[in-house]
């Protein structure tokens, strides 16, 4: 309950409950998540809004070994309950895999350490054609400047292949949640542009969103975008008496 107060009063409209699987410390199996209207008796309403705060459950599985996405492709009627479902590769032919392959929201990367692998374009170009996206995890660049080398280090490697298809993401310590303008502005040393910055914590966390919809549903989900004017229609609809201004 404390955290889901900082993450409304900081400023965001919608958090999800992760819950983390790594098949290496010992035998897991995945459970049906639990019910936000279980944990919290209220939801705060988002600022500004009649609308309360939106709690969602994701699924996170950190593979180390190919046999571990065998779970990712078998459908399991728990999996199909998440609402964001993100893997954690821990090797350059398990990241192959994810980008290729599996049907995921999110492919998170350490930041923590440096990493065994180069990133490298064409499976990042598909993972992106398939509408996935890369979380990177901010915490690190706050409480340690060993960490913070290794973590802005890989998410300039990163950002320069994805071209900002990035989400972002902090651990569950209330004193190290930042608001979303704080993290816009950490997005500018990972070699964001801030178009690119505000997105990582607005439109590609709504992007994410509804590509776990599309994932539950069997058929999709339509939403519109505003489509830009092209110049040409734009000279088409200045009138004749502001043409002539303009011109002389």
């Amino acid at each position: 309950q404390n955290i889901l107060t900082v993450c409304f009063s900081v400023g965001y409209s919608a958090v999800a409950l992760n819950h983390v699987i790594d098949f290496k410390e010992k035998k897991q199996e995945i459970i049906k998540p639990v019910s936000p209207s279980e944990l919290f008796p209220f939801l705060p309403v988002v600022q500004g809004t009649s609308k309360r705060i939106k709690v969602l459950t994701r699924l996170t599985l950190v593979v180390s070994d190919p046999s571990h996405c065998n779970l990712l492709r078998s459908t399991s009627a728990n999996i199909r309950l998440y609402d964001i479902i993100a893997v954690f590769p821990k090797t350059e032919k398990l990241f192959h895999i994810a980008c290729t392959t599996l049907d995921v929201d999110l492919i998170c990367i350490n930041v923590t350490e440096k990493l065994p692998f180069y990133f490298r374009r064409p499976p990042v170009n598909m993972a992106i054609d398939r509408g996935i996206y890369f979380e990177l995890l901010y915490t690190p660049a706050i409480k340690d400047s060993t960490m913070r080398r290794y973590t802005i280090s890989n998410a300039i490697s990163l950002m320069q292949i994805c071209k900002g298809k990035v989400s972002s993401q902090s651990e569950n310590k209330p004193l190290e949640l930042r608001g979303p303008y704080d993290v816009a502005n950490l997005g500018l040393l990972f070699g964001l542009s801030e178009g690119e910055a505000k997105a990582a914590v607005s439109t590609n966390c709504r992007a994410t969103m509804l590509h776990g919809e599309t994932r539950k549903s069997a058929c999709g989900v339509v939403y519109t975008v505003k489509k830009p004017r092209r110049v040409e229609e734009e000279e088409t609809a200045v009138p004749a008496c502001k043409k002539a201004k303009t011109q002389a």
